[in-house]
């Protein structure tokens, strides 16, 4: 794969892509969190998704062998892996590129297709934590408009059922900083200022699907 898409690109975006043995060595320096079905993970510049992609591999090899023999929990454990990861990317040919790049992985590895509800929960998962926007002004561009960025925190509620409540991206980023340990405002990080700005009720795959058709 080229690094690199033009020289224009380079010029106007700084647009270099990451080769896969530096992806695989900087994903290894944190690799039980990449092995971890629920940690999350966020790529502010994501591209095509060559460290996305890499992240969902690895957590269903984890989904793999932890539910591997019951097709049901691996079916919704693998959903679970794919909720946790997010991505910001300004051009909207990547962004469009690494939502494909990401559901080719997770609908090979479960055998699906766009008959599936599970396809279409992840189709509309990865339309929602995979952002067209700018990280540094955390704004969404394109079809969106120039508003704040939103992530949706999926969390998985056991027995099939899932719960989503979204947060603005910029508000997130304020919590982390008050709650850095030494700061003058440490313990404002500790009291549940930083709300949702929704919660939506507890549904399972088939009612996200019919909510996504």
């Amino acid at each position: 794969m080229s690094l690199v898409k033009s020289k224009q690109r380079v010029a106007d975006h700084g647009e270099v892509f990451t080769p896969a043995w530096m992806v695989e060595a900087m994903l290894d320096l944190v690799k039980d969190e990449t092995e971890r079905i629920d940690s999350r993970f966020l790529e502010p510049a994501c591209g095509s998704g060559n460290f996305i992609v890499q992240i969902l591999k690895r957590k269903l090899a984890a989904v793999e062998l932890k539910f591997g023999k019951s097709d049901f929990e691996r079916q919704h454990y693998a959903l679970l892996g794919l909720m946790c990861i997010y991505g910001i990317e300004l051009l909207a040919d990547n962004i469009a590129e690494c939502r494909a790049n990401v559901l080719d992985v997770f609908a090979d590895y479960l055998n699906i297709d766009e008959t599936d509800d599970l396809y279409l929960v992840a189709t509309h998962v990865l339309s929602v934590n995979l952002v067209h926007g700018d990280a540094l002004t955390m704004r969404a561009v394109g079809d969106m408009g120039s508003q704040p960025i939103h992530f949706a925190e999926w969390g998985y509620l056991g027995k099939g059922k899932f719960q989503r409540r979204d947060f603005r991206f910029d508000v997130l980023t304020g919590s982390s900083k008050y709650s850095e340990e030494g700061s003058l405002f440490a313990d404002l990080g500790k009291h549940d200022i930083f709300t949702p700005i929704k919660t939506y009720p507890p549904m399972t795959v088939r009612e996200l699907a019919s909510c996504c058709s």
